[in-house]
């Protein structure tokens, strides 16, 4: 087997036949590219309102759906539930570690309280019709998951993924009413950024495209 060259002959693409806007192609590449993590410690009050949530919602509705199966959901945490979302963390935390320390318990709970919009990011893995394969699926999430963030960021907020042991608690599980096939992903926060971090810097692309 020939293996793969470092660097496609045929990139960049060729050009487009259709007449393009390059003020709309830049624009759409800044606003990908300018997108940052922010750590939920960095994101404060306002969140989005509801005529800014529907949009970020609808965005996800977007993406790549193969056999239409929808193969994600999401949950908001709202103020009044925090605190048993910070409980699920607590418990967790000393299910796994029965010598944590009160301040690391401490901690656990903290992680419920931060960014102003918190959703669990759930992947729908069970058996569905038709029977698209789980990996493909989970593209799926992850595409709806970007489409979102993207969303967010052109909205002037701030966001982030998060994750950690707690996600496979069956503690998790039940607060969220999980079903059998379910899979508790991560968690996205949404807020306004407090203090931006210095952007970081993005791979080349010949480091991960090759032609075959």
């Amino acid at each position: 087997m020939r293996a793969a060259s470092s660097m496609p002959m045929t990139w960049p693409p060729p050009t487009n036949p259709l007449k393009r806007n390059a003020s709309i192609d830049h624009l759409a590449e800044a606003w990908i590219t300018s997108r940052q993590n922010i750590s939920p410690k960095r994101l404060v009050e306002p969140g989005p309102n509801v005529s800014q949530l529907e949009p970020i919602f609808r965005s996800a509705a977007s993406a790549p759906d193969h056999g239409l199966v929808r193969p994600w959901r999401f949950v908001i945490v709202p103020a009044d539930k925090r605190a048993l979302l910070a409980e699920v963390f607590a418990l967790a935390l000393v299910d796994r570690d029965t010598g944590a320390t009160l301040e690391q318990i401490e901690t656990a709970r903290e992680k419920a309280h931060r960014a102003p919009l918190l959703m669990l990011v759930v992947a729908r893995l069970g058996a569905c019709e038709p029977p698209i394969p789980a990996l493909e699926r989970m593209v799926s999430v992850g595409a709806a998951v970007q489409n979102m963030l993207l969303m967010a960021h052109g909205q002037g907020f701030g966001s982030s993924l998060t994750s950690g042991q707690a996600m496979q608690s069956p503690r998790m599980r039940q607060l969220f009413g999980l079903d059998a096939g379910e899979e508790a992903v991560c968690f996205l926060n949404i807020g306004t950024v407090s203090k931006r971090k210095t952007q970081r810097l993005h791979p080349e692309v010949n480091s991960f495209v090759s032609t075959l």
